[in-house]
């Protein structure tokens, strides 16, 4: 989830490059760098950190083209460093590109260049080799070079690249990653984003899959994957910049929902091996490691420590060993049982979580084996821990987290199965039946994303409701903590979530006229059971709105209002009831007049005990 910016006109480049990239770091934070070709060699200056960490090594008037190309990074491979920050060069740094995505195919392709080309890189990351590749295959013509390049690439990418020779112009070339063009008088851009843009220009060229770009300050030419020149309509932008940033979404919080089946999709197939099996990259366990574990705890904060609720019950239903889930802050102050047979699991989205690092630290010291599952590369969960375990979700804005709880969910369920399936604690079969389940939960996600109007409609009926209550059962019981969360964090109602056998010790005290009620009924096991709940909190006068698995009629006999999920295994419907109940959160907030994104008191990441 790099941001890649792009400038060919007369002057000023430099200039035109770092307010573009400013207006795509919420897309990367890592590291920040800026190519320009000057006196017939290319000239790069990169710093890890912020932009403005760049800023302070460019301010020399020297430092300046017509032409250039700009990065701002989210570190996939190799550390956030200087070293590792893009752009990149070949070996005479006669080439320089930028890179969004991953080059599957980086290694294969590195060892070739070592042994047949004798290339000495420097970086860890798999872009490197597209400069050194484009560098053997370049014989005048930045063109041809990058598409023999392109031909020897796998992987889902971006890239732009100049050439010392041809310093009037830029090649780009999209496969599953973002490009636009923008079209201004004496000058055009290449970006990620249109962000990058319009401060300068309205007028843009969508960049379709597997296109190629030849950019001057005087022409914008596309090129299909057959090399044949494109004729583009014209889009015109006219939302203003902060809107644009978010996709055209109103919000990020809205925008980052409905990235969810790409975030889960890419978590999941990211981890799979073409046979099926689990590949955990990055993570170091044996299967004597696994089998010695006598005990797994699952430490996070908030919206993770609901993931972790329902990694709980997926890890021991499918490894066989008790599991222990603790919010972090409490974690380290009661002494814990944790020993070198301990399993812990940190989960935490942005890796910076002071309570979390901190009870993994109290961990560590007792000798537990430490798995972190995060979602930002090479933070501070991340570089403490022995193991890691990336979600896919990209950066996450809205400080009401969505995408990335469900991919740590996504987590939770591969890493019960690699467990369960290295000690031989499940079925073949169940192994199978899961994992397709998995696969399939991208375009289940899809489907109830398309259902969003009507769940606005029922935000727009209980919008003013000041207290609501969320249950449910097993793995339901997880999700109403995360639903009661979503709606209290963003829209301020006072919202509860209790286990629904538990209402009757004391919480259904509570229930009376109009109560506004949510009752998720998606374990098949325990259907018959929450249906009785519902009829109990009924008779208290309490407005209901169910949930359940398309097919499950007989909720509509007791509940005011129900919400179906698509049919799926108990196992995997968590990943499907907390889609709904995040967007009531998001129209319920906005009827309220709430500030979604940045909601009072809270922050995105919590960095003080």
């Amino acid at each position: 989830m790099c941001g890649i910016v792009g400038f060919a006109g007369k002057d000023h480049a430099k200039e035109k490059i770092i307010d573009g990239l400013k207006r795509l770091e919420y897309r990367g934070y890592d590291s920040a760098g800026i190519a320009l070709p000057i006196n017939g060699k290319i000239e790069i200056r990169k710093h890890v950190g912020e932009i403005k960490n760049l800023e302070k090594i460019i301010g020399d008037d020297g430092f300046d083209s017509s032409v250039g190309i700009g990065h701002t990074r989210w570190a996939t491979h190799g550390v956030p460093s200087d070293v590792n920050a893009h752009p990149h060069a070949n070996a005479d740094d006669s080439i320089a590109i930028v890179h969004n995505g991953i080059i599957e195919n980086y290694q294969e392709i590195k060892e070739w260049l070592i042994r047949e080309k004798g290339v000495v890189f420097k970086s860890e990351t798999d872009s490197e080799v597209i400069a050194h590749l484009i560098g053997v295959f370049y014989e005048g013509d930045l063109l041809k070079a990058v598409n023999k390049a392109v031909a020897e690439m796998r992987g889902a990418y971006a890239v732009c690249a100049i050439a010392a020779a041809e310093p009037d112009k830029i090649v780009a070339v999209r496969k599953d990653a973002p490009l636009v063009a923008g079209i201004g008088k004496g000058f055009n851009f290449i970006a990620s984003d249109i962000p990058a843009l319009l401060k300068y220009v309205r007028q843009v060229y969508l960049i379709e899959n597997n296109e190629t770009v030849v950019l001057t300050k005087d022409n914008i030419t596309i090129y299909n994957e057959r090399g044949q020149k494109v004729n583009r309509d014209v889009f015109h932008v006219t939302w203003d910049a902060d809107a644009a940033e978010k996709e055209g979404y109103e919000h990020f919080m809205l925008k980052e929902i409905h990235e969810q089946p790409k975030g889960i999709y890419e978590t999941i197939n990211r981890r799979l091996n073409e046979d099926g099996s689990i590949n955990l990259d990055g993570i170091a366990m044996t299967k004597e490691d696994i089998e010695n574990f006598n005990k797994v705890y699952i430490v996070a904060c908030g919206t993770a420590y609901h993931a972790g609720l329902v990694g709980k019950m997926v890890i021991e239903k499918m490894a066989k060993v008790p599991v222990e889930v603790d919010v972090a802050s409490e974690f380290r102050y009661r002494d814990p049982f944790v020993d070198e047979n301990t399993l812990f699991i940190a989960i935490s989205q942005s890796g910076e979580t002071l309570d979390t690092l901190a009870a993994l630290r109290e961990a560590k010291r007792k000798g537990a084996r430490i798995l972190s599952v995060v979602n930002v590369v090479g933070s501070s969960v991340a570089r403490e821990s022995d193991d890691v375990f990336y979600t896919w979700a990209g950066p996450e804005i809205a400080v009401a987290s969505t995408k990335a709880y469900t991919t740590q969910l996504i987590c939770m369920y591969l890493i019960g199965l690699y467990m369960g399936s290295t000690k031989g604690t499940i079925e073949k079969n169940y192994y199978d039946k899961v994992l397709n389940q998995l696969k399939e939960l991208p375009y289940k996600v899809e489907e109830l994303l398309e259902g969003e109007d009507a769940i606005a409609e029922l935000a727009k009926k209980y919008y003013r409701k000041e207290q609501v209550f969320f249950i449910g059962r097993g793995l339901d019981s997880g999700v109403s903590y995360e639903g009661s969360l979503k709606l209290k964090e963003i829209s301020y109602i006072n919202s509860f979530a209790i286990a629904a056998g538990e209402l009757k010790h004391g919480t259904i005290a509570l229930m009376e006229d109009e109560t506004l009620v949510f009752a998720l009924a998606t374990q098949d096991f325990l259907y018959e059971k929450m249906i009785s709940n519902v009829e109990e909190i009924k008779a208290r006068g309490a407005r209901v709105i169910g949930m359940a698995k398309q097919g499950r009629k007989e909720m509509e006999s007791v509940a005011d209002e129900v919400i179906y999920i698509p049919s799926c295994i108990d196992e995997v419907s968590p990943v499907l009831a907390v889609i709904p109940l995040q967007i009531f959160a998001y129209y319920v907030a906005k009827e309220r007049g709430c500030n979604i994104d940045k909601p009072k008191n809270l922050a995105k990441s919590v960095t003080v005990e």
